[in-house]
């Protein structure tokens, strides 16, 4: 059966604040990628970088995804209403999504990958 991902992203923003729902994890000692985190940062790597680091800032407006990179690069995704998670709003790079954790997809676009929280819908 095709699983289906539902990217639950609103309540990321890009202020750099704490979302304001119960149970936010923010400030914990440890983090878990079965638990990710919404502070309005993603954990990403640029530019084929080799380690992980959560210095994105995430912010949503409508349909309409950004993603900023510490050094002022960016890249826009379209959260698709069907269910199928995100494509690249602009560029020539194709986002490629995959599921990597109960609530969490990575996103590649080029050589730069972002995990997000999402809500994983369907069956295996």
């Amino acid at each position: 059966m095709r699983v289906v991902a539902v990217v639950a992203l609103i309540a990321l923003t890009g202020c750099g604040g704490e979302a304001s729902k119960p149970g936010n994890l923010v400030g914990a000692a440890e983090e878990t990628e079965a638990d990710p985190v919404d502070d309005g940062k993603a954990d990403c790597r640029i530019g084929g970088a080799e380690e992980w680091a959560r210095d994105c800032m995430v912010e949503r407006a409508g349909e309409m995804l950004t993603i900023r990179h510490g050094d002022g690069g960016f890249r826009r995704f379209r959260v698709l209403a069907d269910g199928r998670g995100l494509e690249a709003a602009d560029g020539a790079e194709v986002a490629v999504v995959k599921i990597v954790g109960d609530q969490q997809i990575e996103v590649a676009a080029g050589a730069d990958r972002y995990r997000l929280p999402a809500q994983i819908a369907g069956g295996r």
